[in-house]
């Protein structure tokens, strides 16, 4: 299954959610007593938490709210990874 499959099941409503999960992922990165290994779960859990206020608390809610930190965090590194193979 391709990237693109997965992020075609975020309900269009979200794709807010994806750019300030990426916002947020960007701040937390540049906090400095942020450790890297946690901004991933952190993303998420703000995803979590933002779509469950937007939908309601339901397993729907929370599985979007997955996909939205997911797409948000892959397409930060997406874009981090290009820009490094151009640099090279």
């Amino acid at each position: 299954m391709e990237w693109t499959a997965i992020a075609n099941f975020i309900r269009p409503e979200l794709l807010i959610v994806v750019a300030v999960c990426w916002i947020f992922g960007y701040m937390l990165k540049r906090t400095p007593r942020v450790p890297d290994w946690t901004i991933i779960y952190l993303v998420t859990l703000a995803a979590i938490i933002v779509v469950c206020l937007i939908l309601g608390f339901n397993v729907d809610s929370f599985v979007q709210g997955i996909l939205c930190g997911a797409v948000a965090v892959y397409g930060n590194q997406l874009l981090k990874q290009a820009k490094k193979g151009v640099d090279e």
